[in-house]
């Protein structure tokens, strides 16, 4: 079993950068891909991002590729999303969560994931 802990969020800025950190305890972390997920005010939550458990496969929804990078720390058990060029429409609550083997189901869908982290606000405003 996996606790994550999201980290890192805050108020910045359009145009602006913002790493997340998801930290794991428990056991086999980089046996679990993860992903990063956000929920808007006021709407569902969706899919962002998400990385193999050895950190060779990356995948991310069109609206923030080229911004965004998620990246993985597997001795130090993290999970991280490099924010960059943030826009107004990037605020949310973001989520980190877990998939373990035998990894079935859509990669964007919540019901895939295992674990889930308490979230962290990002907000984007001048």
């Amino acid at each position: 079993q996996l606790q994550l802990v999201e980290s890192g969020g805050g108020l910045v800025q359009p145009g602006g950068s913002l790493r997340l950190s998801c930290a794991a305890s428990g056991q086999t972390f980089s046996t679990y891909a993860m992903a990063w997920f956000r929920q808007p005010p006021g709407k569902e939550r969706e899919f962002v991002s998400r990385i193999s458990g050895n950190g060779g496969g990356t995948l991310y929804i069109d609206s923030v590729k080229g911004r965004f990078t998620i990246s993985r720390d597997n001795v130090q058990n993290t999970v991280y999303l490099q924010m960059n060029s943030l826009t107004p429409e990037d605020t949310a609550v973001y989520f980190c969560a877990a998939d373990g083997p035998p990894y079935s189901g859509a990669y964007f869908a919540t019901s895939r994931y295992d674990y889930w982290g308490q979230g962290t606000q990002v907000t984007v405003s001048s």
